[in-house]
């Protein structure tokens, strides 16, 4: 298996939680929980299925959860020592942020409640292990991968929509809105 874009999911809370604070927002343990989903599927999206953190998500009654930080937040903020998180996966991070951040703790329970990875996760069984695969599938854009229109939710962007362009600067110093170029098809 390749490995993760970080060493453990510490790292991907502890971001959301820090953003949280410099935002001046209190980020609830729940809230946190669905962010990290979230950025887990996103990443395998924009990444062609690689992790971006070594979590395994689990179909808990109030959504899906990673029970290594349930456990270790348990009691609050954990003494961990952290590395820092590359470039890619803080835009992702940042991405998701920017897109799901504003959203209350039970508006984000309820919509990705309603997704096809954690309703059928928890349709074979409470505490099922939410299969990385159908989050990367549900979450892209992939012909025929892609969420059908019966299943899919206006709240419910695709990878494009959530990611954001990277901002760089021109040689006179004006920002640009930057998107990876790729070659149209010829047939």
């Amino acid at each position: 298996m390749p490995p993760t874009a970080v060493e453990s999911c510490f790292e991907i809370a502890f971001w959301f939680l820090d953003r949280a604070l410099t935002d001046g927002e209190y980020l609830q343990p729940q809230k946190m929980q669905r962010l990290m989903f979230l950025a887990q599927a996103y990443f395998g999206v924009v990444q062609n299925g690689l992790k971006l953190m070594p979590a395994t998500f689990v179909a808990g009654e109030e959504g899906p959860l990673e029970p290594t930080i349930y456990r270790a937040f348990a009691r609050g903020r954990p003494m961990v020592d952290l590395k820092p998180v590359d470039e890619t996966a803080q835009h992702v991070l940042d991405s998701v942020w920017r897109q799901f951040g504003s959203y209350s703790m039970e508006k984000l329970n309820d919509l990705v409640k309603r997704h096809p990875p954690y309703a059928d996760a928890f349709a074979m069984a409470p505490a099922s292990e939410i299969d990385f695969e159908a989050m990367v599938a549900f979450y892209g854009e992939k012909p025929g991968a892609r969420r059908s229109a019966s299943s899919a939710s206006p709240s419910t962007p695709s990878a494009s929509k959530v990611m954001r362009p990277k901002l760089m600067r021109n040689a006179t110093g004006k920002p640009v809105s930057v998107n990876r170029w790729t070659p149209k098809r010829v047939d």
